[in-house]
């Protein structure tokens, strides 16, 4: 029989591993706790007694075409920033195109995953799951855990001195509806994407927001220079090599210059730390217009909490407040994975590449979308599994690309994972690497003679996925037709009306 492997959650990381799978030979089983696809994209608790939210929709942080599965584009009539229901929609045509749904077990949850006894030799492992309250036991050959990095809520209480607040406190993950502020004094603790959209949210029913922050944030808007999605102007093959080769300071200034173009951070009292270069930016289009008319403060982080109100460091005065809401993201957790397999160390793990547990004999673990790039999480995940599925089959792209066996049994490339700040891996380079593993990285110079419209198209162009469907295992025919109208995809939900003698194609 082929290799059986054992794939945890049906969520987008999920999706692109049993595919990838598929495409490589294997034998997916894919194990899914709730009944349905989607993972995070799933927002049934906001339609919560038969009343719709206000704002049923959670709109994806990245655009159509920097955010499609590289061998799978987005129908050319979806908004360019989805909404989750959209997402969804999306990902639901590609279990359908691919053939994955005979391979997800739903209503399955993942117990324990552990070595079966003979794993250095076969690297198998035992995996228990539960389904109906029966559970049961198998062999897999190798496991993806694609369960993601959204699983504790970390409530940090106890990092305020003498907490005698006695109003109402709880974390973005049990957020649902703006009702819970109406009328009230609102303090969000954290700046990160929940923290500023929820802010927003509440600001309109509350009497007053606040949001603090320790360190700062870089704020982008997803419609960015002439109107287009930052991520297709951010995300080139050009501008990464400009950040990634300057020296430090000159990096940091050309950074500081880009993101204060549109907006002066410091007159907003959003200017992050120097350290901060490597800090998830926030995406959200609505707080400097909310900060200009008023309706949200931003102040330093929290000095104590008093009964009914709080004081900032800096501050002299107390500020009251009736509700808090703790955005401060998540510890990462593997309740089924013993501590040994992956070493979870206040909020590090020692991963190579993010993906493979280091000390393992056998390479028959990965870890699956544990990273928050400064970019669109499904084609990185894709790329993530294409690599590993190539590993656990033994195969490596070429002879000549230094052996990964070789690199991780010296083990000097331990890399510290922390989930607080977003990786100081560029979206882009990452990509790269993980491409150049498998031999699907594109070669620009090397179009230049054959193709040089694509070539220059991809060096100056947004780094749509497509790219790494051009050459290498799991060529796409249709990659280069993509690239080319990569525009006309993005420009055709948006130009509905077109003005008397404007041309038609984008240039």
């Amino acid at each position: 029989a082929g290799m059986r492997v054992a794939v945890v959650g049906a969520g987008v990381s999920g999706l692109a591993a049993t595919k990838c799978c598929l495409d490589e030979g294997l034998e997916p089983t894919c194990f899914e706790q709730s009944q349905d696809i989607g993972g995070l994209w799933r927002y049934t608790e906001h339609i919560e007694a038969g009343r719709p939210s206000l704002y049923p929709s959670v709109i994806s942080n990245t655009s159509k075409e920097m955010s499609a599965f590289s061998d799978f584009s987005y129908p050319e009539d979806f908004p360019v920033f989805l909404p989750n229901a959209r997402l969804l929609d999306y990902l639901r045509c590609y279990a359908e195109r691919f053939s994955l749904w005979e391979h997800i077990k739903f209503g399955t949850t993942v117990v324990s995953i552990r070595k079966h006894p003979d794993f250095a030799t076969t690297g198998q492992w035992n995996v228990v799951t539960e389904a109906d309250g029966k559970q049961a036991s198998h062999v897999f050959d190798a496991v993806m855990v694609c369960s993601g990095n959204f699983s504790k809520p970390s409530l940090p209480l106890h990092c305020f001195p003498g907490t005698k607040f006695r109003g109402q406190y709880f974390h973005s993950r049990q957020y649902k509806h703006p009702d819970v502020f109406q009328g009230k004094r609102v303090l969000v603790v954290g700046m990160g994407n929940s923290g500023v959209d929820i802010a927003v949210e509440a600001s309109r029913v509350a009497a007053k927001v606040t949001i603090c922050t320790r360190r700062g944030a870089w704020l982008l808007s997803r419609v960015f220079d002439h109107g287009n999605p930052w991520d297709m102007v951010f995300n080139t093959r050009l501008g990464s090599l400009i950040r990634n080769n300057l020296p430090g300071p000159l990096s940091w200034r050309f950074v500081n210059y880009k993101m204060n173009q549109r907006l002066n951070h410091e007159n907003y009292g959003l200017q992050p730390e120097k350290s901060c270069l490597v800090r998830e930016p926030v995406l959200n289009d609505d707080l400097p217009s909310y900060i200009l008319t008023g309706r949200i403060t931003i102040k330093p982080g929290v000095k104590e909490f008093k009964a009914n109100s709080v004081v900032f460091h800096n501050c002299p005065e107390e500020e009251p407040i009736d509700t808090v809401v703790f955005c401060t993201g998540y510890d990462i957790s593997f309740p089924f994975l013993e501590e040994s397999v992956v070493k979870v160390e206040n909020k590090h793990a020692s991963l190579y590449k993010y993906v493979f547990p280091t000390h393992l004999q056998k390479h028959t673990l990965a870890v699956i979308g544990l990273i928050k790039p400064l970019g669109a999480i499904m084609p990185l995940t894709e790329m993530q599994a294409r690599w590993v599925t190539r590993v656990f089959k033994g195969r490596r792209a070429d002879g000549s690309s230094p052996g990964y066996q070789s690199t991780l049994q010296t083990g000097h490339i331990l890399f510290g994972l922390s989930f607080d700040e977003v990786l100081k891996t560029e979206w882009l380079l990452y990509m790269d690497t993980l491409a150049s593993f498998i031999g699907a990285k594109p070669s620009v110079l090397g179009l230049l003679c054959r193709d040089p419209w694509l070539a220059l198209t991809i060096f100056f162009g947004p780094c749509s996925p497509y790219q790494y469907r051009l050459g290498g295992p799991g060529h796409w025919e249709g990659a280069r037709q993509a690239i080319l109208t990569q525009w006309d995809r993005t420009l055709k939900p948006t130009r509905t009306r077109v003005p008397a003698g404007s041309s038609s194609s984008f240039s």
